[in-house]
């Protein structure tokens, strides 16, 4: 049984979690039910009907059915987040502005997606035989709905039928990433945000409409870890495996890890220049080819991260950032 229930002693509200598998690596995927003033699906799963099919049963045994959803918010856009937003004709989509464009995947924005990541590529070196898994990163993409947000929520907001929650604004594993938080008991619902077994990847994405630089995911994640510490979680609901509990001692855990996979990097620095791709056929010797933007996500993360802490520069070389090493002290 994948059903789970938290309950709050101050109110009648009570938060039902279904559990659904996934076609990708990370596994089973965890979507929240809650009843409050609305019925609220807090995250959407993946579009296979083997999903549905479960997600239906497991509704059924809390007393529910598909049509008794009033209203979905998602963490974020990701596909195995927000794959059975079609079969909810009827519900509104709740979720950050960030999200938008990745839903609605009109084809100017498929276009820009594609050049940015072109010219970004270019930049780091990568091989240009690659480059045709750009357009290939569609291939997930079948396993998610196509539906924009009707309403958008921030930092701060009020979640429309789910009295006592607040939005907190979680970027790094994607731009568009939220937790929910009722401080009343201390619950969140934490997306992909505070995976217990796992460390999420920060996932590169182009710049949002308006915007100019690129974001840097890593060092955006690490400030929404640090974040959580402004807040008293008791149990965090998560996207994937099991809920955290200690959330102070899982945010030491990750930033101490993400420290010592930067010294990994900068080692290699320290031995000769490298551009991105340099690094990333060292880090990924077997997978960037078939998982280029997951490499280079991370590959970007850690070489961003040695920036910003002063421990390596880049220059341009014919068209090409190369980074090398300006110190020897390890990270701190």
């Amino acid at each position: 049984m994948n059903l789970r229930k938290e309950g709050n002693a101050m109110n009648e509200e009570r938060v039902y979690r279904i559990t659904v598998p996934t076609p990708f690596p990370v596994g089973d995927v965890h979507m929240y039910v809650i009843a409050g003033d609305r019925l609220t699906l807090v995250d959407a799963g993946v579009k296979t009907e083997e999903a549905w099919q479960l997600f239906v049963k497991q509704l059924g045994e809390v007393g529910y059915a598909p049509e008794d959803i009033e209203q979905i918010v998602i963490t974020h856009h990701h596909p195995d987040h927000v794959g059975l937003l079609d079969y909810f004709p009827h519900a509104p989509i709740i979720g950050h502005p960030k999200a938008d464009p990745f839903l609605r995947r009109e084809r100017s924005f498929m276009e820009r997606y594609v050049q940015f990541f072109q010219e970004f590529f270019t930049e780091c070196g990568v091989d240009r035989r690659l480059f045709s898994q750009l357009s290939k990163e569609g291939g997930s993409l079948r396993y998610a709905s196509r539906r924009g947000l009707d309403i958008m929520v921030t930092e701060g907001d009020a979640v429309p039928g789910m009295p006592g929650w607040q939005v907190i604004e979680t970027p790094g594993h994607a731009q568009s990433h939220i937790a929910l938080y009722r401080e009343a008991d201390g619950l969140l619902i934490g997306g992909d945000h505070l995976l217990v077994h796992i460390s999420p990847n920060p996932m590169m994405e182009p710049p949002a409409e308006g915007e100019t630089g690129r974001p840097k995911p890593l060092l955006q994640y690490n400030e929404s870890l640090q974040k959580m510490l402004q807040y008293d979680i008791v149990r965090s609901l998560n996207g994937h495996g099991d809920d955290a509990t200690d959330i102070p001692a899982l945010v030491r855990e990750r930033l101490g890890k993400q420290r010592q996979r930067a010294e990994r990097v900068l080692e290699m620095v320290k031995e000769r220049p490298h551009t991105v791709f340099d690094v990333c056929q060292k880090l990924f010797p077997t997978a960037y080819e078939r998982q280029l933007m997951l490499t280079m996500s991370e590959t970007i993360g850690q070489l961003d991260y040695l920036e910003a802490n002063g421990y390596v520069t880049k220059k341009q070389e014919a068209g090409r950032y190369v980074y090398e090493a300006v110190g020897v002290s390890v990270c701190g």
